[in-house]
């Protein structure tokens, strides 16, 4: 059984098999010859420092494992293969904002230009118009109606505490402030609906989302008629991610799972957030919506491509770093409480930075993932010694 006798000998023998790369072992033992040959001289004449050891056994203290960086990983679950599908950058649908009149009038102002930003709220073109300034003399009229009803009700129930008129009196006054109280209302709401004109029958319509004005599509002095769109305002930091899949591939999506996505400027990760079917006609495709894990730096419209793992997700899996491949054999590490195992394995297949496991783990255990490479060295270099 190889022994490590100070955290040197790993670190100086990481080193080495760092620098000289695809130099065998050689290398790695010679950076620890020294304290290798106090060893053989402890062991005795032959050297043998593996026996009566465990066979692919490394003996490593927790001191020299953190010395050495060697990452001790959990072994994960997945599995399956990755089916890529096409996928657009797009603003979210509350992102966008097709800004239409209240009402119709004439353009007084434009208060924008595209390219500008707004906030929500802020006003993009004053209108003047006709029926406007009606809805407000109506609103302003039955207010006042309201106000004279409801005084009459009030001294109807004076005068019927006295007895000068009758309770029923009273009670016909306190319908007619309802109803006009009602009315009252109603007109307010048409003054709202209409965007708030003032009694001159000017109007400012607004934006309702905070973003860049797009487009503007009316100038001073035009004639806009009700739900005529005078501007377009986009949000472009709220971004989502579009992609078409075949039911097939869409229907192992879920809300939450998380989807690799290559652009143009690189990879990132992102979260489903919704699953639809198509409703298209032509159309046999599912619609997945997605969020990015992040600021997403493109712009609306570019390309995507987004990678979908399908078939079974109950596999093991372990970093690729972690497997390796000692005397013909694909081993993995596994932590030990006074070193590493080497642990031959089956391997099934590759997905990103990961490597299926078929055979060889139950799911337990804890593994050398990052620099494992280290140990194999290790184990290399206690072999040929053994050897001699």
């Amino acid at each position: 059984m190889r022994s490590f006798t100070s955290p040197r000998w790993l670190i100086a023998g990481a080193i080495a098999a760092v620098v000289v790369v695809g130099g065998g072992y050689a290398a790695f033992r010679m950076m620890g010859a020294p304290e290798a040959a106090q060893d053989e001289d402890a062991d005795g004449e032959d050297g043998h420092a593996e026996e009566g050891g465990e066979e692919g056994h490394i003996d490593l203290t927790p001191a020299q494992i953190e010395a050495a960086d060697i990452e001790v990983v959990a072994v994960g679950r997945g599995g399956g293969e990755e089916t890529h599908i096409a996928g657009r950058v797009e603003p979210m649908v509350d992102a966008r904002a097709a800004v239409a009149a209240y009402i119709g009038g004439r353009v007084e102002r434009v208060l924008v230009a595209p390219g500008q930003s707004v906030r929500a709220g802020q006003a993009l073109v004053i209108l003047v118009s006709g029926d406007a300034a009606s809805l407000r003399a109506e609103a302003d009229a039955a207010q006042a109606a309201y106000v004279a009803a409801e005084q009459a009700h009030t001294r109807d129930e004076e005068l019927a505490e006295q007895g000068v008129v009758a309770q029923r009196e009273a009670e016909v006054s306190h319908a007619e402030a309802l109803s006009a109280q009602a009315a009252a209302r109603a007109a307010r709401a048409r003054v709202e609906a209409a965007g708030g004109p003032s009694a001159s029958g000017r109007v400012q319509v607004v934006s309702p989302i905070s973003g860049v004005v797009t487009n503007v599509q009316v100038g001073p002095g035009g004639f806009v008629p009700q739900a005529g769109i005078v501007a377009e305002v986009s949000n472009p930091s709220r971004l989502e991610l579009i992609f078409n899949a075949p039911p097939s591939v869409a229907s192992q999506v879920q809300v939450g799972s998380t989807l690799r996505v290559d652009g143009p400027n690189g990879g990132f990760q992102a979260t489903v957030t919704g699953v639809a079917a198509d409703t298209g006609e032509e159309s046999n495709a599912t619609l997945i919506r997605a969020r990015a894990n992040g600021i997403i730096a493109l712009p609306a419209g570019s390309a995507v491509t987004g990678a979908v793992v399908t078939g079974s997700t109950n596999g093991l899996t372990v970093p690729t770093d972690a497997v390796q491949t000692v005397e013909g054999r694909t081993v993995v590490f596994v932590r030990t409480d006074d070193g590493f195992r080497a642990v031959p394995v089956l391997t099934g297949r590759a997905s990103g930075d990961r490597v299926e496991i078929v055979q060889g783990l139950t799911g337990t255990e804890r593994i050398a993932g990052r620099n494992a490479f280290l140990l194999k060295a290790q184990l290399g270099a206690g072999s040929a010694e053994h050897g001699h």
